[in-house]
């Protein structure tokens, strides 16, 4: 019988793919706990369920609980680093999911210093997809969605899982009107090093 992993990720759904192949090619000894991305639009849905999520792995899982999320995932005033703090839990050096995609530690500002592009994994295509779907259901148009993206200069694709080919398919579908400008092959090591950063973070803590 395997022996259950000594941590438990609680994480962003967008990071689902990624997360979940690390686990599958043995990169990763973690279970994995997935609060869903669609709260993003909503940040007291997001605490809300992220408390309740918080709660319950911290009451059956006796290893350590590391939370990855950014620093701005809960609003600009560092509402994320107060949350795990308050619950005891070390939480990934990112600002953002695309910044755990980048290394973390504010790459993300680096690589998007004039703030108009778009950096768009897996997780993300598929959040954006559903927010047009659902802003359709609540009677926005697709040129008003697609307006929402007017001074944005373009897409850039990281290609984590493999499947640059399919993303810029999702991407040509998504409705939000970006030429995608770029596809960076970056695989998963990047966002690997974010985690077990964190994970070495945990286990020094008593």
């Amino acid at each position: 019988m395997n022996e259950k992993p000594k941590v438990c990720l609680v994480s962003c759904s967008v990071l689902r793919e990624e997360l979940e192949q690390l686990v599958k090619q043995g990169s990763l000894d973690a279970e994995l706990v997935f609060v869903s991305k669609f709260f993003h639009i909503d940040y007291a849905a997001l605490e809300n369920n992220l408390r309740k999520v918080l709660e319950q792995t911290l009451k059956r899982f006796k290893g350590k609980v590391v939370l990855v999320y950014g620093d701005l995932c809960l609003g600009q005033d560092n509402e994320m680093k107060k949350l795990s703090q308050e619950y005891g839990v070390v939480k990934v050096d990112a600002v953002n999911c695309i910044d755990c995609q980048l290394g973390g530690k504010g790459k993300f500002f680096e690589a998007d210093p004039e703030h108009n592009l778009m950096f768009m994994d897996p997780g993300m295509i598929g959040f954006f997809k559903h927010a047009k779907e659902q802003m359709r259901r609540e009677g926005v148009d697709d040129a008003t969605f697609a307006n929402m993206f007017s001074g944005i200069k373009g897409a850039v694709i990281l290609d984590t899982c493999g499947d640059a080919e399919k993303c810029k398919e999702e991407m040509e579908k998504s409705g939000m009107g970006l030429k995608v400008l770029e596809v960076r092959k970056i695989g998963l090591e990047n966002v690997k090093q974010v985690i077990l950063d964190a994970i070495e973070q945990a286990c020094r803590i008593n």
